[in-house]
């Protein structure tokens, strides 16, 4: 009689084998092996085969880019049992000691220590206890890896510190670390007894290459794109690429590796979603944001992530409007920002980019995540756009007739952007400041512009309140004579001052010429542009009415000044100062010399010097 046992269809088979990780799979066995960090490798290899080994290493870097990796294999290198047959410093791979040490199998001559669980002084005195004892052969090393180094406290480091000068003989000790700075902090004089080495993040073109080799080993078809996708995820650590390839192949039923599989399996944001982000910013519609933004976030889609994303998207914009690479994107995402690229400026791209630098931290620690990533979107979209300056001045040259203000406090700025009707002399002296006074006052003066055409004299409509734009006349081109040598400073048109105004009562403008002893000049370009200042505002309305017969007795004193401008007070308070003369000027200005030079100071008081101009 014949019992039939059920079988559990759960238990394993008997035949079936333990599935391995790919990260574990596909571990290097021999330096060659290891991605990118051939700086390491090499010299390392280097030194087995010249037995040159060093008693101490420290190994640096992000994680998943090999330390550990490099430390076994440096490990299976020395206890190789064909290392006398090979000079390349390589290690054989399958060997007994090598199988051990690379599976992490128990070894008597290879420890790794986790610094993470074992930092504290009672573990460094028993690493240093059991590093006394020989290895287990007679040609071979014993190996110590500590991994997560920069955990160990400073008093376990200072317990090392003596075996890490003196070391035993075949004794080596290789730290790992992610942040070597806290080494540094902790217990500088360790760094000076090991060799240091920096491992490299792997670009996302070593990654790509890698996983297809592995998945063609592993007989799994993939998307381009889907493999680009695992790359930008990894951040440059190829464990980490592995794992999320692992990860990915256990969502789903096929066996090919499509980009819809790795967006799902890792919660990413689609392309399409990133790019209409960014044409809702590039195209200026701030009401589409709100939709947008809770249609992701209903969703499920992570802000963080999506700022992420977004940010990695505008950087690729702005590499393709400088007309470089983006780098690592797909064909169809090049191909669509390739397109949207006229719409955006290279200035603008770096705006939002900044922008989004500074919000991102703001997001990730914000109690109300969607809240400030609205409005950050929507900042973006009602962002001014920058204008290239040759824009600026080809508008300029359409306005016409118009005065451009500045603040009070703000720094004078001199604009190139104007075309003269007639052109400054070649050998015009640089522009001039008004010399100090006993209460300083902003003087900015206008930016240049072009005559009108009639050729008149032409001053602004009826005058403004106090403290608005300054009242500008232009003068036409000079008929009998032009005007001669360069244009004067404004100590030469203070002393010329009482002229301008005996030429207005010739010319019967008495009331005019009254008004002009209570108006100080206060600055002069190079272009011949002079400004005026009222010192009360109640005297600007009829000095702005009378401007272009002031501006004519100017150019029959003065006919270098080509353009007038006047302004009231900034700040429309009358002012109470005495009137500007030449005596006044210079002694200002030896006043400022002696409290520069106290010599000078010395020499003028004891002689009675007078400045000469």
């Amino acid at each position: 009689m014949v019992c039939a046992i059920p079988v559990d269809p759960r238990a394993p088979r008997e035949d079936s084998q333990p599935v391995i990780a790919l990260a574990r799979k596909y571990r290097p066995k021999n330096f060659a092996q290891v991605a990118v960090q051939t700086h390491v490798s090499n010299t390392l290899k280097g030194a087995i085969a010249r037995d040159r080994v060093a008693h101490g290493y420290l190994l640096c870097g992000p994680r998943g880019t090999g330390k550990t990796t490099l430390a076994r294999v440096l490990a299976m290198a020395l206890n190789c049992e064909n290392r006398k047959l090979r000079d390349d410093g390589e290690p054989c791979g399958t060997c007994s000691a090598c199988t051990r040490i690379w599976s992490g199998s128990a070894s008597l001559d290879v420890i790794e220590i986790d610094a993470a669980s074992n930092r504290g002084v009672d573990d460094a005195r028993d690493l240093r206890e059991r590093a006394m004892y020989a290895p287990s052969t007679s040609d071979g090393y014993k190996v110590y890896i500590v991994d997560e180094a920069h955990m160990l406290t400073r008093e376990a480091w200072n317990a090392l510190l003596k075996i890490l000068e003196e070391p035993p003989p075949r004794v080596v000790f290789v730290f790992a670390t992610t942040e070597p700075q806290k080494i540094a902090q902790t217990a500088a004089p360790v760094l000076s007894r090991l060799q240091r080495f920096d491992l490299r993040r792997i670009n996302p073109a070593e990654i790509r290459d890698r996983l297809a080799s592995v998945l063609d080993d592993e007989g799994v078809s993939y998307d381009s794109d889907a493999l680009h996708m695992l790359a930008r995820a990894a951040d440059g650590g190829l464990r980490d690429a592995l794992s999320l390839t692992d990860q990915v192949l256990a969502f789903g039923d096929d066996s090919r590796l499509t980009s819809e599989r790795v967006r799902d399996a890792l919660g990413l944001v689609p392309e399409d979603e990133l790019l209409a982000l960014l044409a809702i910013i590039g195209e200026r519609r701030a009401a589409d944001v709100f939709a947008a933004v809770e249609r992701l976030t209903n969703l499920g889609v992570d802000l963080v992530l999506l700022l992420t994303g977004l940010a990695d998207l505008v950087r690729a914009q702005l590499a393709i409007v400088l007309g470089g690479d983006p780098g690592a994107v797909s064909s169809s995402v090049r191909e669509r920002l390739t397109s949207m690229a006229p719409q955006w400026r290279a200035g603008d791209l770096l705006r939002v980019l900044q922008l989004m630098a500074e919000v991102e931290a703001r997001l990730r620690r914000s109690g109300q995540p969607q809240l400030v990533f609205e409005t950050l979107l929507v900042r973006l979209a009602l962002l001014d756009r920058t204008l290239a300056l040759e824009e600026v001045l080809a508008g300029l040259g359409d306005v016409g007739l118009r005065s451009v203000s500045v603040p009070r406090g703000a720094p004078p700025v001199a604009s190139r952007a104007a075309t003269l009707e007639r052109p400054a002399p070649p050998d015009a002296s640089p522009p001039h400041t008004s010399p100090p006074r006993s209460e300083p006052r902003s003087s900015v003066p206008a930016a240049p512009r072009a005559a009108p055409a009639s050729g008149k004299w032409a001053a602004q409509p009826p005058p403004p309140a106090p403290g608005a734009q300054p009242a500008v006349a232009t003068p036409p081109p000079a008929t009998s004579a032009p005007a001669g040598g360069p244009v004067p400073d404004l100590h030469r048109i203070v002393d010329e001052w009482d002229a301008v105004m005996a030429a207005l009562k010739e010319k019967g403008r008495g009331m005019i010429a009254a008004m002009l002893a209570r108006v100080q000049p206060v600055a002069v370009t190079a272009g011949g542009l002079l400004t005026l200042e009222c010192d009360d505002p109640g005297d600007y309305p009829v000095v702005a009415d009378g401007l272009p017969q002031v501006a004519e007795a100017l150019r029959d004193v003065l006919p270098a000044i080509t353009r007038l401008q006047v302004k009231p007070p900034a700040d429309g308070v009358p002012v109470s100062r005495e009137r500007l003369t030449t005596d006044g000027v210079r002694q200002e200005r030896v006043a400022s010399l002696t409290k520069q030079d106290p010599i000078l100071g010395a020499a003028v008081q004891g002689l009675d010097l007078e400045l000469m101009e």
